[in-house]
């Protein structure tokens, strides 16, 4: 099969000094997506005016999707900026990860009908961020200094060979490193906007894939991303937001009530 055409969508929340690191690494891609889409929870000023830059010199289409601020609203901003998407994969990361420059080339080489890709992070560490954000810098690997899980850094392509495919949602998940195809995406109407507050909006949303007979994929030595420390957010809506994820699973559910539907 050859490779799809893709949009990079990313999530942002008021943090537009990672959010610049971000870009930054999209440029420097061995492979370009076709479009990237900022996906923003309600960010103030300095946010539009970085993406307003950034459109200038940018080497692909640059697109800022933005919501109102009420809270933590990522499946709702997420099914917005995916409706919009031209293109037919997508890649989903966060607002605060920088990209290995073959991270889009790893993801569309083992794009697959019938599946989606998940991959892992490394976690660069708070003693690093004033110099992280001085420099700007954006070059990492395994000798680098100030990250944790060192071994991800390692990009070994060749050992994708030996992928098995999962039928079922691995607790290694992470938003900020999948990819999957849009028509899957809006067969099961995208995100719960249910879920709101932090966690359980893309396991969630991966269950009701797997409920459809799409499988998984980790990629392991490649699709490599580099996580940028913050304190973390609010655990008060987990409960919730569990017990919406342990219904999916249980009652096997294909769709949601409210979702990207309400955009397309």
């Amino acid at each position: 099969m050859s490779q799809p055409n893709c949009t990079l969508v990313a999530s942002t929340y008021n943090w537009p000094e990672a959010l610049e690191l971000l870009l930054l690494s999209v440029s420097n891609q061995s492979v370009l997506p076709n479009e990237v889409i900022i996906a923003d929870d309600g960010s103030g000023e300095d946010t539009k005016n970085l993406i307003e830059n950034f459109k200038k010199t940018f080497p692909v289409p640059l697109v800022h999707i933005w919501q109102e601020d009420l809270k933590n609203r990522k499946s709702r901003i997420m099914n917005k900026a995916i409706a919009a998407a031209k293109y037919d994969y997508i890649v989903e990361i966060d607002g605060d990860i920088i990209l290995n420059k073959n991270f889009i080339e790893d993801h569309l080489a083992y794009a697959q009908k019938g599946h989606y890709l998940f991959g892992s992070r490394v976690n660069i560490q708070e003693k690093l961020l004033p110099e992280l954000f001085s420099k700007k810098n954006i070059d990492f690997n395994f000798f680098s200094k100030g990250i944790k899980k060192r071994s991800r850094t390692i990009r070994i392509p060749f050992l994708m060979n030996f992928a098995k495919s999962v039928d079922k949602c691995s607790k290694k998940l992470r938003g900020c490193n999948m990819s999957f195809w849009k028509e899957d995406f809006i067969k099961i109407n995208g995100y719960n906007e249910s879920i709101v507050g932090w966690g359980m909006e893309d396991s969630e949303m991966i269950q009701r894939l797997h409920n459809i007979g799409i499988k998984g994929k980790r990629l392991k030595y490649t699709g490599i991303v580099y996580h940028i420390y913050h304190k973390e957010q609010s655990r008060n809506n987990v409960p919730v937001n569990s017990e919406i994820e342990n219904q999916t699973i249980k009652n096997k559910l294909t769709s949601v009530e409210k979702g990207v539907d309400q955009f397309l």
